[in-house]
């Protein structure tokens, strides 16, 4: 996976920047007061030392043409973790961030330029090398989540999901053997699971060449065990649950996802589709697990052997 290829501080447009972030640095965040961190969404030092190198260039600084930003990268991000986390609506920003439609056009760049997935991608392998496991995954889990929708979801991504009764949207997702996200897709909630799977497995097939097991529950198989076979060349293990089963039992691999589900829901505003548009939900996952993966990368490590 390329490294980021953020530059290092040099001459600041202040004399003393009040953050070391690209637009203090290069940019014009430099002019306007530094904001006081004070939500627990907020990135603590240790997250923004672990975080700063992996941020995407702005095309700005790559001569893509482009203002310099005004507003400071940290304080963006922090408001996008605020809006994920606190499930607010974006005119309800609070007035230390900088204005919503700022914090909603960073967003929407990251999201139209597939940047929140190159930053997660790079924050998902850190976590990994940190556990002393390889950046790139073997093995994975697929599974479905279906989720009620607003209002605001229009017809042509909203459906019925008739096994959950859901009316709404499905998330489909791929997730390794930590639980962090490989892959995500979000359609409407009667679209079916083998359906999904054909076109995500495709999708982290090529993004993860040492993917070679993927583990299933009951709904995926069929013939889609055969074309992953033969046209992916990854292995599809079904794990089925015995007839003899009562109650709950957590199962082999598939609890795997079914905690990354229940982190999830704990970011409120992924308790229920929100977003008019899939790519913006599925935008929403990404952030979700930036999250969790930042604090993961800042808490202390004991040594391995």
């Amino acid at each position: 996976m390329p490294q980021s290829s953020v530059p290092t501080a040099g001459q600041s447009n202040s004399a003393a920047p009040s953050c070391d972030c690209l637009a203090h640095v290069y940019g014009n965040a430099a002019d306007r007061p530094a904001r006081q961190r004070r939500y627990p969404t907020d990135m603590t030092d240790g997250e923004w030392a672990e975080v700063r190198p992996l941020l995407p260039v702005p095309g700005w600084m790559r001569g893509r043409g482009g203002r310099p930003e005004g507003y400071c990268h940290r304080a963006l991000l922090d408001a996008v973790r605020y809006l994920v986390d606190n499930g607010i609506k974006w005119r309800a920003m609070p007035a230390d961030f900088p204005p919503w439609d700022r914090v909603y056009a960073f967003f929407r760049r990251w999201r139209d330029h597939v940047l929140v997935k190159e930053f997660h991608d790079r924050l998902r392998a850190r976590v990994r090398e940190r556990l002393g496991r390889d950046a790139e995954p073997s093995a994975g889990v697929i599974d479905s989540q279906s989720v009620k929708a607003d209002a605001v979801v229009g017809v042509d991504s909203r459906g019925f999901d008739g096994g959950k009764l859901v009316n709404g949207r499905k998330r489909h997702v791929v997730v390794d053997t930590l639980g962090l996200l490989l892959g995500v897709m979000v359609t409407a909630a009667d679209t079916g699971d083998r359906a999904a799977a054909h076109v995500l497995l495709r999708q982290v097939a090529d993004s993860h060449h040492r993917l070679a097991r993927v583990w299933a529950d009951g709904g995926y198989t069929g013939s889609l065990v055969e074309h992953c076979l033969a046209t992916l060349a990854l292995v599809l293990a079904i794990v089925k649950r015995s007839d003899d089963m009562r109650g709950f039992v957590v199962l082999p691999k598939r609890w795997i996802v079914e905690r990354f589900f229940a982190h999830l829901m704990r970011t409120r505003r992924l308790a229920r589709d929100f977003e008019r548009r899939t790519t913006s939900a599925e935008a929403m996952i990404y952030w979700s697990m930036t999250l969790l993966m930042t604090r993961r990368l800042a808490r202390p490590h004991p040594q391995r052997a």
